[in-house]
Formats: C-alpha cells, structure tokens, sequence
C-alpha cells in the first residue's frame, strides 16, 4: 500500500480477501465525512443490487423462486442501508 492506496479487508466467517484503493477515488465518492470503508460497503451494495436485478429482470427464461427471493432480499438489505430503494436511487423499476 502506497500513500495513494488504502487496502480494505472484507471478511466472512470463513475467508478474508483484501483490495486496495485508491483514496482519491473513495473520497471523491464520499458523501460529507464518510470513511473509505463505508464507501466500500457502499459500493458492494451497489453491486450486489444491480448483479441481482439484472439476473432477475434482464436474462432470458425463468430464473426460479430462490433467485427472486434472493434478488428481494437483496433490495431490502440495500434499502435498509441507503434509506430508498433501488427503484428510486436509480430510476429504474419494473
């Protein structure tokens, strides 16, 4: 790690991985006084609600219950964190 970078850990019960950044970009994505691994988290969030929508809305033929439940917790974790729903953050909706 640089004084450019900053390495985030994510870390589960069983594995750990880590990233670096680059702190000009969590900052500018920053929101007031939000640190980088809010940011991150964040970013994750952001990730895992658009990958879940695509599957679920965007592919081709049935992609099952277990998957759309996935996909609606999904969107309730990310509107449980950011305080709107992925609808209304992105101005996308089915």
């Amino acid at each position: 790690m640089s004084d450019e970078t900053v390495t985030v850990t994510l870390t589960t019960d069983d594995d750990s991985d880590e990233i670096d950044v680059p702190v000009a970009i969590a900052d500018l994505l920053a929101e007031d006084d939000e640190s980088v691994t809010t940011v991150v988290g964040d970013l994750a969030m952001l990730g895992f609600a658009q990958q879940a929508h695509g599957i679920v809305h965007h592919s081709q033929g049935d992609v099952g219950e277990e998957l759309e439940a996935a996909e609606q917790l999904t969107l309730d974790l990310f509107e449980d964190r950011f305080g709107q729903s992925y609808a209304e953050v992105t101005g996308h909706s089915h």
